[in-house]
């Protein structure tokens, strides 16, 4: 009996269920809310598709409603587009008879793909608006995106429908050489401030030619894309001194997805590829982020000067130098996914008044790593010949931030002198004696927090309570920071003079 009641009251609860009616609704009446009342798409370069961005519409009453229309106020020659609750309506701009159940809500995402043309010619933004309805029941949220107009810079199409291609590492890659004389683009090895570049594949630098960036210039470089400066080959960063935080005299090196989601993404191109015998190279004022291996620096013919530069997020490394010259003053590196500096295969290295950290997310990342061998070279050691470091910081999230490789093989000759370092495991190790090994290790300041003012915002300044305040050796001062601030005597350790942090 019991059995029979059970069916009985299921199928009452079905047949209720059956008489109820889901679609029927009302018409809209207006009163829709929404997440925002202005969607604002993050910069995008002409041409290039946005990242995806969120509306939420909300039906407050106790019906069920149907919409009439939604729809772009330029219908369908807006250069937006949407889904609305997954539906694609007409190209993404026009949906009719939306359906919106009482106490619910639905999600609109939107794109938009523009040129600059499409643009308000004074401020170049690009705007639309959605509209719900129409009539008195009419309800808008607004669109804009700014358009940045730009010179791209990709490999040609041969007949045969493949990509132009050039060779690294024994390898043919996407890529292009830059030309003294394009067509369109005039002499393509002088990049200027008067619009930013966008590179698609490797840039690659002609024999006996050198490429220069102006102070100003603004590289944005495509997924899997680079610089590739080749034999005899040159390069040449003339950044200057900023007075503002735009950073407007500095050159920037960075990938070419502008939304502030893409900021501080390591990994979003390769790498600027300096050549085995590529010569007079000189890095002044550049800001480098988001690559696989900001600098790769290979057995270059001579040194290497590196100064005044910022190097952050990238996913294997910041400098990887192998058997190369380098001279670093002000430099710094944070947040690389196997070291912010390595030096491997031997070479000469001096850096003064530089700060390497790393907080990088792992236990198996450094600050600096030296090493004057190299798997799979031949022969497979180099000498070492100098690594020096001066008033510099050497620190990180991990216990132990720089590290020695050494194989007894080819010789390895090092010394840090007033150097701030982080490593806090206590060993026998003969190579990693601070305070008592003076022919390596002179005046180190052994696990103090430099304090940095926002690691996570990769702003490695320092004030006066920091450990590394007039630690420095004035023999070895730079007398300006990287921010060209002059420097007091004794000087900080590190590429920035102390200033008390903004409260």
């Amino acid at each position: 009996m019991r059995q029979y009641f059970s069916i009985l009251v299921l199928g009452l609860i079905l047949s209720f269920s059956s008489c109820r009616t889901d679609f029927d609704t009302v018409a809209s009446t207006g009163d829709l809310k929404f997440s925002k009342d202005t969607v604002y798409l993050d910069t995008v370069f002409k041409n290039i598709g946005s990242s995806t961005y969120q509306l939420k519409v909300y039906n407050r009453s106790k019906n069920d409603i149907s919409i009439p229309i939604v729809q772009f106020k330029k219908g369908l020659n807006s250069k937006y587009r949407m889904t609305v609750d997954g539906m694609s309506g007409n190209n993404g701009k026009i949906f009719k008879d939306v359906t919106l159940l009482a106490k619910d809500s639905l999600y609109i995402f939107i794109e938009t793909t523009a040129d600059i043309t499409d643009a308000n010619p004074t401020d170049f933004l690009y705007t639309d608006e959605i509209q719900f309805d129409s009539g008195a029941n009419l309800q808008e949220v607004a669109l804009v995106t700014l358009i940045q107009d730009a010179v791209f810079l990709y490999p040609n199409q041969n007949p045969d429908g493949t990509k132009e291609k050039i060779k690294i590492d024994g390898k043919d890659v996407d890529g292009f050489y830059l030309s003294e004389n394009d067509p369109a683009n005039g002499n393509e090895l002088i990049f200027t401030k008067q619009k930013p570049y966008v590179i698609y594949g490797y840039a690659g630098v002609p024999e006996n030619k050198t490429v220069t960036f102006e102070a100003g210039s603004r590289i944005h470089f495509h997924t899997n894309s680079g610089l590739y400066v080749g034999k005899n080959a040159s390069l040449q960063i003339n950044g200057a001194k900023s007075t503002t935080e735009k950073l407007e005299n500095e050159v920037i090196f960075e990938g070419d997805r502008l939304e502030s989601l893409y900021s501080d993404i390591p990994g979003q191109w390769i790498s600027v590829i300096l050549e085995n015998g590529s010569n007079n190279h000189s890095i002044k004022n550049l800001t480098l982020k988001n690559a696989v291996a900001g600098l790769d620096i290979r057995n270059t013919a001579s040194t290497i000067q590196i100064k005044n530069t910022q190097i952050y997020n990238c996913s294997e490394y910041g400098i990887l130098a192998q058997n190369t010259l380098i001279n670093g003053e002000n430099l710094v590196i944070n947040y690389c996914g196997l070291s912010s500096l390595s030096c491997v295969y031997g070479g000469n290295y001096s850096f003064i008044h530089c700060t390497f950290n790393n907080n990088w997310q792992s236990s198996s990342h450094f600050a600096v790593n030296l090493s004057n061998s190299l798997a799979g070279k031949t022969p497979e050691t180099n000498p070492l010949t100098q690594a020096t470091f001066n008033n510099c910081i050497i620190y990180g999230s991990n216990t132990n931030e720089f590290n020695l490789s050494k194989n007894t093989n080819a010789p390895f000759v090092y010394q840090l002198n007033n150097c701030l370092l982080k490593f806090s495991s206590s060993t026998t190790n003969p190579d990693y004696q601070f305070k008592t090994d003076t022919q390596h290790y002179n005046n180190i300041i052994l696990n103090e927090n430099p304090k940095f003012y926002n690691v996570n915002q990769n702003k490695l300044n320092i004030d006066k309570t920091s450990a590394a305040f007039a630690k420095g050796n004035p023999a070895y001062i730079i007398p300006l920071d990287i921010l060209g601030i002059t420097r007091t005597s004794p000087p900080d350790l590190g590429a920035y003079q102390s200033q008390d942090f903004p409260k």
